[in-house]
């Protein structure tokens, strides 16, 4: 049982999903740290320094023991969410933009649909000729 776990542990998938998760939390961190000390200060001016996590209503409960719907922290728990979404997308926008694109380098066969060689003049599976 061991030795199946060590070859579980060892395969690269699982160091690939953990060394995600690893990667995943250090980047939320940052782009947590970008919508709240960056982009919020600027929304804030923009809506006159409205704070909506404090928006409440009470619907039950005594005056010793009120119970609140809280839908404030609902919304800007919303407005949060668009705010990071647009964030990351822009970044792997911008980071996509930067990657060169992939050269091809196969192509069908258009007689058995097999792939080949860009290069090939000849399908190696069923022989017919390719045209250049």
């Amino acid at each position: 049982m061991f030795n199946d776990f060590k070859k579980f542990i060892i395969r690269g998938n699982v160091m690939d999903l953990a060394v995600g998760v690893i990667i995943g939390g250090a980047f939320g961190k940052i782009v947590s740290s970008l919508v709240a000390d960056v982009i919020m200060p600027f929304v804030s001016v923009i809506n006159g320094g409205v704070s909506f996590s404090g928006l409440q209503v009470r619907i039950a409960g005594t005056d010793a023991a009120p119970v609140f719907l809280a839908y404030g922290r609902f919304i800007q728990s919303v407005i949060d969410f668009l705010i990071i979404g647009a964030v990351v997308f822009m970044m792997v926008r911008l980071i996509n933009r930067q990657q060169k694109p992939v050269e091809q380098t196969t192509r069908s066969c258009p007689r058995c649909t097999m792939t080949v060689s860009l290069k090939a003049t000849r399908c190696p599976y069923c022989t017919s000729e390719l045209a250049a």
